[in-house]
């Protein structure tokens, strides 16, 4: 578990990863104490633990990038600092986020717990689970905030992430597919403020 300051320090290194991608030497609300490189070397506690991390990023409630690992050897402090930039510039669903959309935009961050391998889809837990599916070469994966922003019961959810896999609807039925479980703690900022809430 993150205490309310680590949550606080991991936007920081989020919203200043951006702002550095973008050139910012004094980005708009972010606090010279938590840019990601003062932090190197410094963490201690869950930031400077191995973990995987996805970083969501959102202008007026719409999905405007979303990027992370499922799992790393680095520490969580390094893997947002990374996934960050990338959400923001690297995914290909959107063109590169710009100045103004970074002073208006909305960052959340998930932590991933590991993955959990089920046998049975009865031991998925809309709303607490996030799926992660592998059916041979494709991989497709949901975070749990996903199915209740959808209102999705759990065939749907399976469904949706066959989907987000580019297999069939009904690839997850596959005695070949294999599906894992995975927790999350999830984060953002308020929107006025840029202050992490939880």
């Amino acid at each position: 578990m993150l205490s309310a300051e680590e949550r606080r320090a991991a936007l920081g290194i989020a919203r200043a990863s951006i702002a550095r991608g973008l050139h910012l030497r004094h980005p708009e609300a972010v606090p010279a104490a938590i840019r990601a490189e003062e932090y190197a070397g410094a963490l201690t506690g869950p930031l400077a633990d191995p973990a995987g991390a996805f970083v969501t990023l959102r202008l007026n409630h719409d999905l405007r990038g979303c990027i992370g690992y499922i799992e790393s050897s680095d520490p969580l402090s390094s893997v947002i600092d990374e996934v960050a930039e990338k959400a923001a510039f690297e995914d290909p669903r959107f063109p590169p986020l710009t100045t103004d959309e970074f002073r208006r935009v909305h960052i959340e961050i998930s932590v991933l717990s590991p993955m959990k391998r089920i046998k049975s889809i009865q031991e998925i837990t809309v709303g607490t689970h996030g799926l992660l599916m592998e059916h041979g070469w494709h991989r497709g994966l949901l975070l749990p905030q996903v199915a209740t922003e959808y209102g999705w019961g759990r065939e749907e959810f399976l469904e949706n992430v066959s989907r987000k896999a580019g297999v069939s609807r009904t690839a997850w039925r596959d005695e070949n597919t294999k599906l894992f479980i995975f927790s999350a703690t999830v984060f953002e900022e308020h929107e006025e403020s840029h202050v992490a809430s939880s």
